[in-house]
């Protein structure tokens, strides 16, 4: 008859345990009697009552549920829903605003030392709001069997009823969608633009609001349907477009690949610097946002739009003097890679919002003969455990 030790960790068991350094994902690393456990709600250095919520043959997760000795860095969370049990949407609530700043980049230091044998040094820069609140223009939210609008607790499909989200733009926290009874278990995906407007759609399709949004970035306006992909933070667009064209230091005439464009954000500036002898390849495997980007673009003749995926489509681009790309949080991969060092650009520059998949890419990028030169991050996810990248290599 099998037996479990005394010392053996549990689902529910609670344990005392000194707390170890952040990983990627919005834990923090503990360990007890040799055994690893990932834990949520602790900071480094602190003391903690764990209790263990779930076990795999390599690890176990917890909650941090009682701190017994606390950082300098905690504060109380903002939010009465980032709590053990509570909704998963945020991971550093209870984290100093400054100091989530410094756990965001151990990670991608981590995560270059580890996976590309990579060391870096950056800077992770706060946007506005610098609170780190009221930020997110988009919201999915999923509908409880109430009716009521809510968010998945941390890896689990239980939802956590909520009245509002703290990280959510004030225009989101409306009473009027909040205290309605939705019916259904399906989500509630609420969009708002920089210029004021707010679409509501349920299952991809509009239910109210205008179903084209106008994003202001800069001198142009992006006219986009609510579903596409567009960038959460309400500054983030702006912030990453700037540093972006200016380290492509694109040329007239330069043929560009702006890889996984969506409807186009860095389309538009690239079109203006590249001219008209220049040309631009937008690649994107949404149907959805390459409609966008027809409309948008419509009458460009220096622009080709791809609707396809980008290791499918880049093969098809015979000249590419630049490159952009803004992968997903998966990476560009293998293929793309070899794609792209293919082209032999003079420079790639990578907006990444996934430290992990771009330090990967980034390794074999570097085994190409290309050297990384440049890198920041941009914490475009405050609160949370994500941060976005922009990095720069060159070529030799």
């Amino acid at each position: 008859m099998e037996t479990t030790a005394p010392d053996e960790l549990k689902v529910g068991m609670r344990v005392t345990v000194d707390i170890g350094p952040v990983a990627h994902g919005g834990h923090f690393v503990a360990r007890h009697n040799g055994q690893v456990i990932f834990v949520r709600h602790a900071i480094t250095g602190e003391r903690a009552v764990v209790e263990i919520t779930s076990i795999s043959s390599r690890l176990a997760r917890g909650d941090a549920v009682e701190i017994l000795e606390a950082s300098k860095d905690r504060v109380v969370a903002p939010c009465k829903y980032a709590v053990p049990g509570g909704c998963g949407g945020c991971d550093f609530q209870h984290v100093e605003i400054g100091a989530q700043l410094e756990l965001k980049r151990s990670v991608i230091r981590e995560q270059f030392s580890r996976l590309a044998r990579m060391d870096i040094d950056l800077d992770v820069l706060a946007v506005a709001p610098k609170d780190g609140l009221h930020w997110r223009s988009r919201m999915d939210f999923a509908i409880s069997k109430n009716g009521k609008l809510g968010l998945f607790s941390s890896r689990s499909n239980e939802i956590t009823e909520i009245d509002g989200c703290q990280i959510a733009l004030d225009a989101i926290n409306d009473p009027v969608i909040f205290d309605r009874n939705w019916k259904g278990e399906d989500r509630l995906e609420v969009a708002v633009s920089n210029s004021g407007e707010r679409n509501v759609s349920r299952g991809g399709r509009s239910i109210s609001g205008p179903t084209q949004l106008h994003e202001k970035v800069g001198e142009f306006t992006y006219e986009i349907s609510p579903t596409s992909f567009w960038q959460a933070h309400v500054n983030a667009p702006e912030t990453l477009l700037k540093l972006a064209i200016d380290l492509l230091a694109l040329r007239p005439g330069d043929h560009v690949c702006d890889l996984y464009g969506g409807v186009g954000l860095f389309t538009a500036p690239m079109l203006e610097e590249v001219g008209d002898i220049g040309r631009v390849h937008l690649i994107e495997s949404s149907h959805r946002a390459t409609q966008d980007a027809l409309r948008i673009f419509d009458g460009k003749k220096n622009l080709t739009i791809h609707s396809g995926r980008v290791e499918q489509k880049l093969p098809l681009v015979k000249r590419a003097d630049v490159i952009l790309l803004d992968p997903p949080r998966t990476g560009a991969g293998e293929m793309v890679v070899k794609e792209m060092l293919a082209k032999s650009p003079r420079v790639i520059v990578y907006v990444s919002c996934d430290p992990a998949s771009l330090a990967r890419d980034a390794k074999a990028l570097e085994a190409g003969g290309y050297h990384l030169d440049h890198i920041v991050g941009f914490d475009l996810f405050p609160m949370t455990h994500h941060v976005e990248c922009v990095a720069r290599f060159s070529r030799g």
